[in-house]
């Protein structure tokens, strides 16, 4: 019996010996391919940037002889000159609007910045500062509940806050002023839950507008997706996805909260103290551009 016994431990060491050897093949693999996953990503934000950034050259021209037209020789053109004119015009403006949209999202990672303590509560009033004609345009108010201090990469911070108040004031309900709310609280982690172990700030923008569907809710945060039609709503459809590449970026989430004519809430978390230092980016880009667009895209 323990001669049998023996032969069957030995066989059964044999076995798990090779589902671990099979199981360290498998994970190798799996960081092989995560980490061609992590290079390939980092070449196409790279490409992004530099393609978005060279087709602004041509396309200045393109706005620059459109305005000449315009300005000078307008009144001799043809009712159907004028209109080719102001069509060509509509959509280099369109154009101009998606590259800087491109541009700012790839920047979040090419041209990262270090985190430091930010006042949280001045950054947020001075966004609503920046978006104070939009809101008064939209008969609108902001509402600041207390905001903490908190460790990020500031401009990266404002341009996440920037995006969601605007998208609140432009996705109002026809006749019913914007009203946003912006509040914050601690949340300390859950001890009954795996690997919670550090507390997190979250922070609501809350809105009394259109509101939209749930089942889009992963939807709205891609690039390009919009669930309205251009002639509706402006935009590009890039501004939730830098949203959610900010908050990843800050070892955070996003999500939201609607029901169609009722409102949406937007939900930001981001660690109280931040596991690694996010030095920044050092490629090689070209930081004449601005970091973010005051209309929140």
């Amino acid at each position: 019996m323990v001669r049998e016994r023996t032969a069957a431990l030995e066989q059964a060491n044999v076995a798990l010996t090779g589902e671990i050897e099979v199981r360290k093949g498998t994970e190798q693999k799996v960081r092989a391919v995560a980490a061609e996953l992590e290079r390939s990503n980092g070449e196409l934000e790279k490409f992004a940037y530099i393609a978005s950034h060279d087709l602004q050259e041509p396309l200045r021209k393109i706005q620059a002889f459109g305005d000449r037209l315009v300005t000078k020789c307008r009144e001799e053109l043809p009712d159907k000159g004028k209109e080719y004119v102001d069509r060509m015009l509509t959509a280099a403006g369109r154009m101009r609007r998606l590259i800087d949209d491109l541009l700012t999202f790839s920047r979040v990672t090419t041209q990262q910045r270090p985190f430091k303590q930010i006042d949280l509560d001045k950054l947020v009033r001075e966004v609503v500062s920046d978006l104070d004609i939009r809101i008064g345009q939209a008969n609108g108010r902001v509402v600041i509940g207390a905001l903490p201090a908190v460790h990020a990469d500031p401009t990266q911070m404002r341009q996440l806050f920037q995006n969601l108040i605007a998208n609140a004031v432009k996705f109002h309900r026809p006749g019913v002023p914007p009203v946003v709310e912006i509040t914050s609280e601690l949340v300390a982690p859950d001890p009954n839950e795996p690997g919670a172990g550090r507390p997190f700030y979250r922070f609501c923008v809350r809105d009394n507008g259109i509101g939209f569907d749930e089942k889009y809710r992963d939807r709205i945060f891609e690039v390009f997706q919009r669930l309205h039609g251009r002639d509706e709503y402006e935009g590009t459809g890039v501004g939730l996805a830098i949203c959610r590449k900010i908050a990843e970026r800050h070892g955070g989430t996003i999500t939201a909260h609607s029901r169609p004519g009722e409102g949406t809430t937007f939900v930001v978390t981001v660690p109280v103290h931040q596991t690694q230092p996010h030095e920044g980016n050092k490629t090689d880009v070209r930081p004449e551009q601005t970091d973010h667009h005051p209309d929140g895209r």
